[in-house]
């Protein structure tokens, strides 16, 4: 595994850059400066919102480029290099949906903020750790903004009680179990893949020049345009099997683990 053309690298954070504790390493930003000073960009790329994924990255948020919402926005330090949103129609056509599944709670994605109408406790408790930038509306139908995707969470299993009740609308939208309790439903360009290949683009990186980290089936197209692709040993299945290596878990550095082999190369 030759490392030397790597002039990107791309991660997840929930699972994969973050640990269990959803806390970054100093490991990590200390290598950070290392990736800076041999001209490797690095991208975050997260379903996370913005805010909440520089809260995260705070100290290098202006050395770093950002993916957020599962690619349905990139940005350049307050630059923004991409948007690709839902529709007003859309909104209310799935809105009527989820109405219609049971335990639930889902999160309008806006530009600006993020938008709930739970009054759960519990659940806003949960919410919090991906949203930084928050506003509790009486109705979804409400929102006033630019709405990115629609997160929807379920305490137990988003793939086993989400999952079944929208797939039906994979051939019109991304549909991506993007965590054990969270599934995205956004635009069919809103991915982390459609994101990263304009980044790759811009900036006249292949995939043979980059590398990416993922966990979860939201990471796939990104991880498909990385010849050094690596999925977590926390990973889920699908994403083990189309990742070209493999690393340790989120919880035992498997990031840093093979940034540490990118450094020295």
């Amino acid at each position: 595994m030759d490392l030397s053309k790597v002039k990107m690298v791309v991660t997840d954070m929930d699972g994969t850059l973050l640990n269990s504790k959803h806390e970054v390493s100093e490991k990590f930003f200390n290598q950070f400066k290392k990736l800076k000073e041999n001209n490797i960009l690095f991208v975050a790329a997260s379903g996370r919102q913005y805010h909440s994924i520089i809260d995260k990255l705070h100290s290098i948020k202006d050395d770093i480029l950002v993916i957020a919402e599962n690619g349905a926005i990139a940005k350049n330090k307050n630059k923004e290099l991409l948007q690709t949103g839902l529709d007003n129609t859309t909104i209310t056509e799935l809105l009527n949906l989820i109405d219609t599944i049971d335990d639930v709670y889902p999160v309008l994605c806006g530009k600006k903020k993020a938008y709930i109408a739970s009054d759960s406790e519990e659940f806003k408790e949960k919410f919090k750790e991906y949203y930084a930038e928050y506003e509790v509306l009486d109705s979804l139908r409400n929102y006033k903004d630019d709405i990115l995707k629609i997160a929807i969470y379920h305490f137990e299993s988003s793939e086993n009680y989400i999952y079944p009740k929208v797939k039906h609308l994979e051939s019109k939208l991304k549909v991506k179990v993007s965590g054990e309790n969270w599934l995205d439903l956004s635009h069919n360009n809103a991915h982390k893949g459609h994101a990263l290949k304009k980044l790759q683009d811009m900036f006249n990186i292949s995939s043979s020049e980059t590398m990416a980290f993922g966990d979860f089936n939201n990471d796939l197209e990104m991880l498909a345009l990385a010849d050094f692709s690596f999925a977590m040993a926390n990973a889920h299945p699908n994403v083990t099997k189309a990742a070209n290596y493999h690393t340790k878990s989120n919880d035992e550095f498997g990031v840093e683990t093979i940034l540490d082999k990118l450094l020295e190369s």
